[in-house]
């Protein structure tokens, strides 16, 4: 068994112009996918806007520059994760695969402990 992060990727412009019901939606199947892949889960959330990011880089003189906002301008931002416990890629993605993401995408990615 291993553990895999699965992001969830969401274009905000298009939530900010959704009607608030499609927002309510989604949350109660999230709750949907969590009751029925309760055994594999680890944890998860959803995320704050990417207005409300902030970033932290090396300023390459031996401190740190921090800046407001996300690291790069995109119209998908990560939006929320889930950690799950599965046998194999195989597995973890036909979890992935549950996820809702109805404005943007998933990607999953191994867990190196």
């Amino acid at each position: 068994m291993g553990k895999y992060l699965i992001m969830i990727y969401d274009n905000e412009a298009a939530w900010a112009a959704a009607d608030p019901s499609v927002d309510e939606a989604n949350h109660l199947r999230h709750g949907e996918f969590a009751r029925a892949n309760q055994a594999a889960l680890r944890g998860g959330a959803r995320l704050g806007e990417s207005n409300t990011a902030t970033s932290v880089r090396p300023d390459g003189n031996g401190g740190f520059a921090v800046t407001d906002g996300t690291f790069a301008e995109t119209k998908e931002v990560l939006g929320g994760y889930y950690i799950i416990e599965a046998a194999d890629l195989d597995e973890a993605l036909t979890i992935a695969k549950q996820v809702p993401a109805p404005m943007g995408g998933i990607e999953v990615r191994p867990i190196i402990d």
